[in-house]
């Protein structure tokens, strides 16, 4: 098993399962955003149910984040601080419209927004739609 992956379960108390190290090692050699669909069908050995908790799971731990865009949810691995400090995901995510892959993009600021009297934000989901630099 990849030290990544043992590194990532012991840290989050996880029990280690060969769903749980697949997912892992999957979205480790992707470089997008990726959706529950994705996975079935690349992991097939796994039922739906199985991939559905492994994501939920990772959800809760902060291994991975949720990427809303328009065909559906899609998740991306967290990076180290989010494991450590709770969810920070006020970063925007570029959805290539050739090739569909979705980048999180860390190193852009996000508008400050300034919601009215007694709203409560809980999250936040920029995306934006273009062609990448590599298509």
């Amino acid at each position: 098993m990849n030290a990544f992956i043992k590194n990532t379960l012991l840290k989050n108390e996880l029990r280690h399962t060969a769903c749980r190290e697949a997912v892992l090692e999957y979205f480790m050699g992707q470089n997008t955003a990726l959706s529950h669909g994705n996975l079935e069908k690349d992991l097939a050995t796994f039922d739906r149910v199985t991939i559905y908790r492994t994501l939920k799971t990772y959800l809760e731990k902060g291994i991975l984040h949720k990427v809303l865009a328009e065909d559906g949810l899609r998740y991306a691995l967290c990076k180290e601080a989010c494991a450590n400090h709770g969810h920070h995901h006020d970063h925007v995510h570029f959805k290539c419209t050739a090739c569909g892959k979705i980048t999180c993009l860390d190193q852009i600021d996000v508008p400050a927004i300034v919601l009215p009297t007694g709203f409560v934000r809980h999250e936040l989901n920029l995306l934006i739609q273009g062609v990448c630099d590599k298509c």
